[in-house]
């Protein structure tokens, strides 16, 4: 960590590193394996994608030398590489390393929504020349290939984890290579041999603190120059929030892509009855619980599909309205003399999920007492992870940030199945996101929506939502952008398309700039 003085009541640092802080440690660095924000975050420092997402949601080439060129069928995609690019171990980058790493995504990678079932042979078409097969023609595809789940790893390096997880180590082309790694602690260094413009900084220090009373200390104290996490209390959040329109903060915001959401198990009673899954839709007012659960910070959201995407902007889910809840409840044999009970369950270690969970229980005191009761659960999000393909939960708040921004990244994850008996889901992401829902013609219409592109998708996907509306085995609750806090000491941060803090952006300020 930077060496510090002590000035008043605020500690300075004397290092030009920049230390930047976050919650939740870090398990993994195989790109095939990880899947949170804070692992995906430092990845982003670590690794190149082939492409990136101008402003105006366009491809901008990255490791790829220009932009892919697609067959008249649609299922060759042909990839030019550039040929100045060096891994962290000095391995050279080049079609052949770009195949050993898609190859072995497809082998070993957990996610297997990134690539689903679109992707048939990676081939070398030339030293420099990268060919995909494809199953059938993939809209999403220029989406899935911003993914920095897909980041090129040096064939030498992992020469021995081919097969296997590496979760320790991370040799990738990025503007930063990796000289430390724990799960509380992470030393980047600027990588000398970059193809790219280097970094703003002389390294980067990653520090993960145990919980939100200490993350806000620590940025309050000037021991930390970034503060880059959601999972801080409101309270503080909104502290923070004050101190940055007053001057005494940057305060950074980017593109609004993660959903919170309530997942129900839809195949087992009670909720298997699609109208009690409805009414508990109807019981809650997302108004209501933006304002007090984030002053306002979350937006209220009632589609699965960000607003900022194709097919987004829409709002299919029903407003709150306890009395129509009411009459769906009775017509289940409820509210007369018989409740609903309904377990809740939070994430105990997310402290928005427990105040969202206390709102909502109240709402449901309020307005359907006699009707319906909701009994709170917090659990760990690790085990709550682990266990919902196991059916665990009868309902369970979560949220969700695609791996890439295209509609496909936010539908698939929760609504795609291989298997399903009539609404019920017996293989397939469904299943694995807890819901074990599906219904006629949603695989389908999943399908659609990859293979046509401009009007004819967003009609697909609004009929997607339609469904998935009509089964209530999700509810959308509001909309969330990645938000840092940082010393005025600091250039003010940016965040990329993709909701990635801009690292190799951060830049200290002289004394005079920071006045102004």
């Amino acid at each position: 960590m930077a060496a510090l003085t002590q000035t008043g009541c605020q500690v300075t640092s004397t290092s030009q590193r920049i230390t930047v802080a976050s919650a939740g440690s870090i398990s993994s660095l195989d790109p095939a394996q990880v899947s949170t924000v804070h692992s995906l975050q430092l990845l982003s420092a670590l690794g190149d994608p082939l492409y990136s997402l101008n402003d105006d949601g366009s491809l901008q080439p990255r490791l790829a030398a220009s932009k892919p060129t697609i067959s008249a069928d649609g299922r060759l995609v042909t990839i030019p590489l550039r040929t100045d690019v060096r891994f962290h171990d000095g391995t050279r980058f080049d079609a052949e390393a770009m195949a050993f790493s898609l190859r072995r995504f497809l082998r070993i990678g957990t996610l297997s929504y990134v690539v689903g079932d679109r992707i048939k042979a990676v081939e070398v078409a030339a030293p420099y020349v990268l060919r995909l097969t494809l199953n059938r023609r993939s809209t999403s595809l220029e989406g899935l290939l911003t993914s920095i789940n897909l980041t090129p790893l040096s064939p030498r390096a992992y020469a021995e984890h081919k097969d296997s997880f590496l979760h320790d180590n991370f040799v990738g082309t990025g503007a930063y290579r990796l000289t430390k790694f724990n799960e509380k602690q992470q030393r980047l260094e600027p990588f000398e041999q970059y193809w790219g413009e280097a970094p703003k900084n002389p390294g980067l220090d990653l520090i993960s603190l145990s919980n939100s009373t200490a993350l806000f200390g620590a940025l309050r104290s000037g021991e930390v120059d970034v503060l880059l996490s959601a999972s801080i209390d409101e309270d503080q959040r909104h502290a923070l929030n004050q101190q940055a329109k007053r001057g005494d903060l940057h305060e950074t915001v980017g593109p609004a892509m993660e959903i919170g959401y309530i997942t129900l198990l839809s195949n087992s009673a009670p909720l298997s009855d699609q109208r009690l899954r409805q009414a508990i839709a109807l019981s809650l007012d997302r108004d209501e619980v933006s304002e007090r659960v984030s002053y306002g910070l979350r937006r209220p959201l009632r589609a699965l599909i960000p607003p900022s995407l194709p097919g987004g902007g829409v709002t299919p889910w029903p407003k709150h309205n306890p009395k129509q809840a009411k009459t769906l409840l009775m017509q289940s044999g409820y509210c007369q003399g018989t409740q609903l009970e309904v377990p809740l369950t939070f994430r105990s270690n997310v402290p928005a999920d427990k105040l969202l969970a206390l709102t909502w229980q109240a709402q449901v005191q309020r307005d359907l007492a006699e009707c319906m009761v909701l009994k709170l659960d917090g659990v760990e999000s690790t085990t709550v992870y682990r266990q919902l393909g196991e059916g665990a939960f009868k309902a369970v708040i979560l949220d969700w940030l695609g791996s890439y921004p295209d509609p496909e990244a936010y539908l698939n994850p929760l609504l795609s199945c291989s298997n399903a008996e009539g609404h019920i889901c017996l293989d397939g992401e469904a299943a694995i996101s807890g819901s074990f829902w599906s219904a006629p013609g949603l695989q389908t219409a999943l399908q659609d929506s990859d293979s046509v592109r401009g009007a004819p998708r967003v009609a697909v996907l609004n009929t997607i939502e339609k469904l998935t509306v009509e089964g209530a085995a999700y509810i959308p609750v509001w909309l969330e952008s990645p938000r840092s806090w940082s010393q005025r000491s600091l250039k003010p941060p940016q965040y990329n398309r993709s909701g990635f803090l801009r690292l190799a952006e951060l830049q200290r300020v002289s004394h005079k700039q920071e006045n102004n």
